[in-house]
């Protein structure tokens, strides 16, 4: 196993060996988005948050939270909600450096965007999960499989550069 692929599987491990006790949490929708009546973007449309509205999260699945709002219950996309307090760090320019580096937060937990939506807690106490590991391996493919998909549907390879450092940035 390459290192990459190591760190990419270890990750992925992780966050399916990590709780999703989000009961009780707070929120604030971040935008406008519709509430669905399943984790998916095809469900039905059971209502709507407005900008700034406050919810609940009753539950993680994937990408979505389930939030009870004064409009009612439903699933919302996990980017349209800010969990906790919307106000602290605004006009903070760390955050968007952070981004840049790859380190975000109070804590400084080394993340990638997958991660978005777990505490440095809940990636403390991540456990090592050799079943969920072997899933996840499962999924895997070869790289001549990779490039016959792509060829097939005529994708193109493209080169993207890196972010430049925060020390460039400012």
């Amino acid at each position: 196993m390459t290192a990459k692929r190591g760190v990419g599987v270890s990750l992925v491990t992780l966050l399916l060996a990590i709780s999703t006790a989000w009961a009780g949490d707070a929120g604030t929708a971040l935008k406008a988005d519709d509430l669905r009546a399943e984790p998916f973007r095809d469900a039905k449309t059971v209502g709507s948050l407005a900008s700034g509205e406050k919810v609940e999260i009753l539950d993680r699945q994937g990408g979505w939270f389930h939030v009870s709002s004064a409009k009612g219950r439903g699933w919302v996309r996990m980017l349209s909600i800010r969990r906790g307090d919307p106000r602290k760090g605004a006009g903070d320019a760390a955050g968007v450096f952070g981004l840049a580096s790859g380190r975000a937060g109070s804590g400084q937990v080394v993340a990638t965007t997958g991660i978005r939506g777990l505490s440095e807690e809940q990636l403390k106490a991540a456990k090592y999960n050799e079943a969920e590991l072997k899933k996840v391996e499962s999924f895997a493919t070869s790289r001549a499989a990779a490039q016959k998909f792509a060829a097939e549907g005529k994708l193109v390879p493209r080169t993207v550069e890196y972010l430049p450092s925060p020390e460039m940035v400012r």
